[in-house]
């Protein structure tokens, strides 16, 4: 979640690293979608706990059941027996109201052929020291967003014309929304608590990025200077760049926080300016994980000493070796500055003697 503009500049004088500790959310994302041809329409539902999915459904599954994708669920199992029978329940309910709301979008809509889908996200959040923060409830028809309640005031939004008349029949039942309030204030949140302790080594975690900056020339002679996140957790991080100390937010191009496929994220945020300039600008990085904000800046790559001696004692060597063969030469070939040429057959006996030729 990127933060605003007028955020960026207040934490970046302030430099509170606690500040940026995130919050931790659980989603449930469920999706029924026809299939021609093929029967029933399919239902799937994954469940995330901040952006790790810790479970899963799947309607054309065997086994008919919730099935744990990490091994840390097996101690929420021990604490409750009958977990998995009783979600299972509940999902195997789900892909029923799916179908059933599929259906008469299907009609509502007058959608014909094809493949249709609807499906909803839903889930809370809670701030760093765990306390509610947010609900959401959103759905979605084909892809576009169709239906959504407003959590501040529990109504709900029609995203197109095609939903008003569920907005409203929805609306009417007060107990729909009696019920989704309950969820999000209370289940929700005991349930985020329960699986964050559960798996807390892996989701509590707080691994620090470690950045650089880099720079990247464009054709037409302008030069970048990217600032480079890595291997860092949880996935809140800000990346600023400032020219003398001063925020550049007008130019600079933020890259979204992405999944780095072994459990950390990486991040990077890049700024344009004109070459010679490189030395005004550097990079602020901060996250939960860091003690104190880094502070970056790019460095021009110079020869390294040892190099520079390594090229220096190898040339002197080359000279020496040289005029050690131009001596030998000379004295062999009479000082006459001729030619000498090899036996033909070096490994021979014979050979082991040099045969020269002085030519005129």
């Amino acid at each position: 979640m990127e933060a605003s503009v007028g955020a960026l500049l207040l934490l970046g004088t302030l430099a509170l690293p606690e500040t940026w500790a995130g919050p931790h959310s659980l989603r449930y994302f469920n999706t029924a979608m026809t299939r021609p041809g093929l029967g029933k329409p399919r239902f799937l539902a994954v469940g995330y706990v901040d952006d790790q999915q810790f479970m899963s459904f799947d309607s054309d599954s065997p086994s008919q059941g919730l099935e744990p994708r990490v091994a840390w669920m097996e101690r929420v199992e021990q604490e409750e027996p009958e977990f998995w029978e009783r979600r299972s329940g509940i999902c195997k309910a789900e892909t029923q109201f799916f179908r059933g709301t599929l259906e008469s979008l299907l009609s509502l809509n007058q959608s014909s052929g094809g493949v249709h889908t609807i499906q909803r996200l839903n889930g809370c959040e809670v701030s760093p020291d765990l306390t509610f923060q947010r609900g959401f409830i959103q759905y979605a028809y084909d892809g576009q967003d169709y239906l959504a309640l407003d959590t501040e005031t529990y109504k709900w939004t029609a995203a197109v014309p095609e939903a008003v008349n569920i907005k409203q029949k929805w609306e009417a039942d007060g107990n729909i929304v009696k019920r989704w309030k309950a969820y999000l204030n209370e289940e929700c949140v005991r349930r985020l608590k329960k699986y964050l302790e559960a798996g807390k080594e892996t989701l509590m975690r707080k691994n620090p990025p470690s950045a650089r900056v880099t720079r990247h020339t464009a054709p037409h002679g302008e030069v970048t200077l990217r600032c480079r996140a890595q291997d860092f957790y949880p996935k809140e991080i800000s990346l600023i760049w400032l020219r003398d100390g001063e925020e550049q937010p007008q130019d600079t191009e933020f890259i979204e926080t992405r999944p780095a496929g072994d459990g950390t994220f990486q991040k990077w945020a890049d700024v344009v300016m004109t070459s010679g300039q490189e030395d005004k600008y550097t990079c602020q990085v901060q996250h939960e994980g860091l003690s104190e904000p880094l502070t970056l800046q790019w460095e021009p790559q110079s020869s390294p000493t040892w190099y520079i001696v390594g090229g220096i004692a190898a040339g002197l060597l080359l000279t020496a070796v040289i005029a050690g063969v131009e001596i030998w030469r000379r004295k062999h070939s009479g000082g006459k500055g001729g030619d000498y040429v090899p036996a033909a057959d070096n490994d021979s006996p014979q050979g082991s003697d040099v045969s020269l030729t002085a030519k005129n």
